[in-house]
């Protein structure tokens, strides 16, 4: 698991242990915003990863940046998953697999709900810009209903996200229910 931030830093310059260290505030960066979204704290990060706050502060100068690097490590994650898993079919079975592939990540992942509630980064811009355009080629075969716009999809998949986010529910059954009547709801 290498963090985007240490991929263009590694060289021989960098030593064992700094390379070490940063390896382990990125793993307990992932902890624990997993478990408690924004709202991890640096302090919390360090403690976990069993070094200071300033060895944090070298790898990451602020909070944002380690959050961008660990929405973009998620993100990557996700995506990986969903086209390793080698969905085929109807545009509309892709869709769906999409839809509940990313249901279910939520429901594990107190960070990503949050960031993709809010849409204002520009990976939760990317995630919706990709769902939009696997909802179009469904529309085109139409299996999606023939008036659903990319604002559709967001206010109800995104409005469903800061619902459940808010609940600070985490049954993974409740999320894949609430995928499904995402689905339900662009269906014609």
């Amino acid at each position: 698991m290498e963090s985007p931030q240490l991929a263009g830093r590694e060289g021989p310059s960098q030593r064992a242990d700094a390379r070490r260290n940063h390896e382990r505030v990125f793993a307990a960066a992932l902890e624990v915003f997993q478990e408690s979204g924004l709202q991890g704290t640096v302090p919390q990060i360090a403690e976990r990863a069993g070094v200071g706050k300033a060895t944090v502060y070298r790898s990451y100068p602020t909070k944002e940046i380690l959050v961008k690097a660990v929405v973009q490590y998620r993100l990557a994650e996700l995506e990986r998953r969903i086209t390793g898993s080698a969905i085929t079919g109807s545009d509309r079975q892709v869709f769906d697999a999409y839809v509940r592939s990313l249901f279910e990540s939520l429901a594990h992942d107190r960070l990503l709900p949050a960031v993709l509630a809010g849409a204002q980064s520009a990976d939760a811009a990317e995630l919706l810009a990709r769902l939009t355009k696997l909802m179009e080629e469904a529309k085109a075969a139409g299996h999606v209903r023939s008036d659903a716009t990319a604002l559709d999809l967001r206010v109800v998949l995104c409005g469903l996200v800061l619902q459940l986010s808010t609940m600070a529910d985490r049954d993974p059954a409740l999320w894949r229910r609430y995928g499904e009547l995402t689905l339900q709801a662009l269906r014609p």
